[in-house]
């Protein structure tokens, strides 16, 4: 095969449609056993002037976990394509069968209780952590 220039991938990512790049990007971590999650940058906490213990600091990163879909599952569907960018319709469904399961990660306290209200309100069950 050719070895294509970065152009030339560009244009062919751009002819496809989201499912086939979402499958194409699946494909390409588990066959390189890489993920393509942004890093995350993980801040040590330094020790504190005059040896005091650090004041205990209030949590501002959530993760919204899905315990379980409840009678509405297709409703639950609907809003967690809804909550979670560019997922698909195949891809919100594994994820409200695979529950209990993060819906979102690390996200605002804010973006984390409307995300859990919405999902309450479509009749999941739903705990911030």
């Amino acid at each position: 095969m050719a070895k294509l220039s970065t152009d030339e991938l560009l244009d062919a990512f751009k002819d496809m449609t989201l499912l086939e790049l979402s499958a194409f990007v699946k494909q390409f971590e588990e066959t390189f056993e890489v993920t393509a999650a942004a890093p995350v940058a993980v801040a040590a906490a330094g020790p504190v002037a005059g040896g005091e213990a650090p004041a205990a600091e209030e949590q501002d990163e959530f993760d919204v976990v899905l315990e379980a879909a409840g009678e509405k599952k297709i409703q639950v569907i609907k809003v967690v394509r809804e909550v979670v960018s560019g997922l698909g319709l195949k891809e919100a469904k594994e994820l409200v069968e695979s529950a209990p399961k993060a819906v979102l990660e690390k996200v605002a306290k804010d973006a984390a209780e409307a995300a859990k209200e919405k999902l309450e309100g479509a009749g999941a069950k739903v705990s911030l952590k």
